[in-house]
């Protein structure tokens, strides 16, 4: 093989390692739910979903003292707020709306979708202990954000910000 020949050869080969590598980059992947940082918007966890995953949120009330669960579900890139569960009523929680109790739990878990979110803000606390529940993986809110104030939103990510 003549030095042209293999010239051609590498500069084929190049071309085709771009073309694939620009594929990569910019074929859609799949969603991610992302937590970063509400400030500087330092990325602290990222978990694949889809489209009808659940991302829960798990606290105790600050004032109650007693448990809250705070359910979405994912509908593209927002999150739809699908399920409440708490032990009594306090700040924040529903107060003019049908629960059910189920064993000492109020249930608020309305026919139509009660909230459509974007943007999820949260403020992890240690007492609360905030864990984030991404399809039954759980992940400690407080820990991975060092307790700093965290936005959750969904991204869709291509092949190689995946791979990345």
């Amino acid at each position: 093989m003549g030095h042209l020949s293999r010239s051609v050869a590498g500069a084929a080969l190049l071309a085709a390692v771009v073309l694939v590598v620009g594929v990569a980059a910019t074929a859609p992947a799949g969603d991610v739910l992302v937590v970063e940082d509400t400030e500087t918007g330092e990325q602290y966890l990222s978990e694949p979903v889809d489209s009808g995953s659940t991302v829960a949120l798990e606290y105790t009330h600050s004032v109650e003292k007693s448990r809250v669960y705070d359910e979405y579900r994912v509908d593209g890139e927002t999150l739809v707020n699908t399920r409440m569960e708490f032990e009594s009523y306090g700040w924040g929680l529903p107060a003019r709306v049908n629960v059910t109790n189920v064993n000492g739990t109020l249930v608020y878990d309305p026919a139509e979708p009660i909230t459509e979110l974007e943007r999820l803000s949260v403020s992890p606390g240690r007492i609360a202990g905030h864990t984030l529940i991404v399809d039954g993986r759980e992940h400690d809110l407080v820990a991975v954000s060092n307790g700093n104030d965290v936005t959750l939103h969904i991204e869709r990510r291509s092949i190689l910000e995946m791979t990345l």
